[in-house]
C-alpha cells in the first residue's frame, strides 16, 4: 500500500496518507478527503481512478489522531465507531492535515494546481479548506452535512458541491440556503440518497456518481485551463478588478 507520512504544520503532527502517482502527464495535485468511514480500499480506489485520470493524489488519514489507521465497514457496528470519531474530531485539525498536503505539494511540484474533493465528512471539510486554506485552485465537496454549520464562511476558489435529493441526513432546505447565500458556487442535485458515490453503500447510483465525478473533472480542467488573475494565496484579488 502507497503509504506516506506527513507533519501537519498545525500542531506538529504526523499522520498517514494514501499516495496514487499519476498515470502519464501530471496534470496537478488532487486532495482526496475520506468519508467519516477512514481511508478505506473505497476512498484508495477513489484516489487509483483519479490518478489514472493524471491526478497526484493524497487521501490523508484524518482520524490518525484518535485511532491511527482507522477504517470502518457499513456495518451498524462500524457506522457507530466512524462516527463517534468523528464527533470527537476537531474540524481544525482536519484543515491543518489538509494545508499540510498542500504544502507538500508546492514543494514536490510549486507550479502545478492543488485540487481537493471530499465525501461525507470529506465533503465538508472540503468546503471549509476552500474557504480557509491557501493555494487551493478548485474544490469539489460532497453530500457535506455540516456545510451548513460552516455556510457564513466563503470559498476562495471555485467550488462545487454535491447533493442527494432523497439524503435524510441533509435535508433540501439545507441545499437551498447553500445555494441562496452562495450564488457563485454550484450546487447540484441528484435523484440519490447519501452515500450515492459510493459502490459499498445501500445509496449508490452509478449514474449520479458518474455524472457528478464528470462534473469535478470539468471543474479542475477549467480552473487549469482558465488563465488564472493575480490573486494573493488565498485566491483573492490583487491588483485591482480581475
Amino acid at each position: 500500500m502507497p503509504m506516506i507520512l506527513l507533519k501537519s504544520k498545525k500542531d506538529g503532527f504526523a499522520f498517514r496518507a494514501y499516495h496514487a502517482k499519476p498515470d502519464g502527464e501530471r496534470l496537478g495535485g488532487l486532495i482526496l478527503v475520506q468519508e467519516i468511514f477512514g481511508v478505506t480500499d473505497h476512498i484508495r480506489e477513489l484516489c487509483d481512478g483519479y490518478a489514472a485520470d493524471g491526478y497526484e493524489v493524497i487521501a490523508p488519514s484524518l482520524y490518525d489522531r484518535q485511532e491511527r489507521g482507522f477504517e470502518a465497514d457499513y456495518t451498524p457496528e462500524g457506522i457507530a465507531q466512524a462516527m463517534k470519531l468523528r464527533d470527537g474530531h476537531d474540524m481544525a485539525d482536519s484543515i491543518g492535515d489538509v494545508q499540510s498536503v498542500v504544502d507538500w505539494f508546492r514543494d514536490h511540484a510549486e507550479k502545478e494546481p492543488v485540487y481537493i474533493t471530499g465525501y461525507c465528512y470529506g465533503g465538508s471539510v472540503a468546503w471549509v479548506a476552500a474557504c480557509r486554506c491557501k493555494y487551493i485552485a478548485a474544490a469539489s465537496g460532497y453530500y457535506g452535512r455540516a456545510i451548513i454549520d460552516h455556510i457564513d464562511e466563503q470559498p476562495r476558489c471555485p467550488t462545487i458541491l454535491h447533493f442527494g435529493k432523497t439524503d435524510a441526513s441533509i435535508p433540501l432546505e439545507w441545499v437551498d440556503k447553500i445555494e441562496a447565500v452562495h450564488p457563485e458556487v454550484l450546487v447540484f442535485r441528484y435523484d440519490a440518497g447519501h452515500g450515492f458515490n459510493s459502490d459499498r453503500r445501500t445509496d449508490y447510483s452509478a449514474e449520479s456518481a458518474a455524472i457528478a465525478r464528470q462534473r469535478t473533472l470539468d471543474l479542475f480542467a477549467t480552473s487549469r485551463l482558465t488563465p488564472a488573475p493575480k490573486r494573493d494565496e488565498y485566491g483573492n484579488p490583487v491588483g485591482g478588478a480581475d
